[in-house]
């Protein structure tokens, strides 16, 4: 689609075919593995909230760091709330915000898909490496 034939965007709407346009960086941030993570994991527990180190035990795999910066950008979009209870060390949990909440249901089926279709995408990277484009 091209610009010329975009419709035209609506209020405060975002068209990720414009170059400009934040929502290519708004994907960016919550199109990664770990975000998924982090908002599943936070989505089960809603309305609780979840400690930084049970979200660590549950994203197998994430570093301290990533994990961090991750929650860090997804408090700063306004998708969780940060809360630190005075103690030492100090205890910090998060939760969903309700906007965060909406994310959840189509990173569900994000990662449905991911899951359903990972074997043929396998086999078709298998396939790629045996006979690489343009060789």
């Amino acid at each position: 689609m091209t610009s010329s034939t975009r419709r035209p965007s609506s209020g405060n709407r975002g068209d990720l075919f414009d170059p400009q346009c934040p929502t290519r960086r708004l994907l960016d941030r919550i199109g990664t593995k770990w975000t998924s993570m982090a908002i599943k994991v936070l989505a089960e527990a809603s309305p609780e909230e979840v400690r930084f180190a049970e979200l660590r035990r549950r994203m197998t795999g994430v570093s301290q760091k990533m994990l961090s910066v991750t929650l860090q950008g997804l408090t700063r979009d306004g998708l969780v709330n940060r809360r630190v209870e005075a103690s030492v060390p100090p205890r910090v949990y998060y939760g969903l915000t309700p906007l965060g909440l909406t994310l959840e249901e189509p990173l569900a089926m994000l990662r449905e898909w991911a899951e359903e279709h990972m074997a043929e995408i396998d086999h078709a990277n298998q396939r790629g490496q045996e006979h690489p484009v343009g060789a």
